[in-house]
């Protein structure tokens, strides 16, 4: 059995402004690493044997604090990264939401390939692939943490509770919150989501 604290990263300056997707140099603002500090003071007192995240820089960012705070090193896995937003990378949401491909993405996430980039279901495919690969490496009452992005959090969700991706935009997932799951080689549990516990605050930006 191993219990993962799936967490998004923390706030930056563009969040529900524009799609950042894998541009590099979208780092935490003030506010994100005041977050990201909190959340690791929020988990002082959790044992936590590893701490994984996606390579983008404020996925890296939110998980230093917390792998500092037990002397580890952050382990970046390319399954957790962004989606890639193919040409839709950098375009503000406003913009965005113009476009029918745009608004048919938001309603049919099983079918519609963004352009330039990925479909949801390969999103899908290799973040699971990669939550599998963590679990079999922390086999055994293991408890670690995993830092990603909003979307790749819910379609992970969607994978292990069976849900249509058509449905995930129903699921809330906060800047530095967490959602706990409990894999084993027979099924996944959910047993806490969009938690900001202990560490809600100012800082929290939904």
């Amino acid at each position: 059995m191993t219990t993962v604290l799936l967490i998004r990263h923390c706030v930056t300056d563009v969040v529900n402004t524009i799609i950042a997707g894998r541009a590099p140099g979208v780092r935490l603002n003030a506010k994100g690493e005041a977050q990201a500090s909190e959340l690791a003071a929020g988990l002082a007192r959790v044992s936590i044997a590893s701490v994984y995240s996606s390579p983008l820089e404020r996925a890296i960012m939110t998980a230093t604090p917390l792998a500092e705070q037990r002397g580890l090193e952050v382990i970046a896995r390319p399954g957790l990264n962004e989606i890639d937003f193919g040409d839709w990378t950098g375009a503000g949401f406003e913009d965005l939401g113009r476009l029918p491909l745009w608004q048919r993405f938001n309603v049919n996430r099983t079918a519609v390939r963004i352009p330039g980039g990925e479909t949801m279901l390969e999103a899908q495919a290799r973040a699971v692939s990669a939550f599998e690969s963590i679990r079999l490496e922390n086999a055994g009452n293991a408890t670690v943490a995993v830092v990603t992005h909003g979307d790749i959090a819910r379609s992970v969700l969607c994978g292990y509770l069976g849900i249509s991706l058509d449905l995930m935009l129903r699921i809330e997932i906060s800047p530095g919150s967490v959602t706990t799951l409990v894999l084993d080689d027979l099924a996944a549990r959910v047993i806490g989501m969009n938690s900001l516990g202990p560490f809600i605050s100012a800082n929290r930006e939904m």
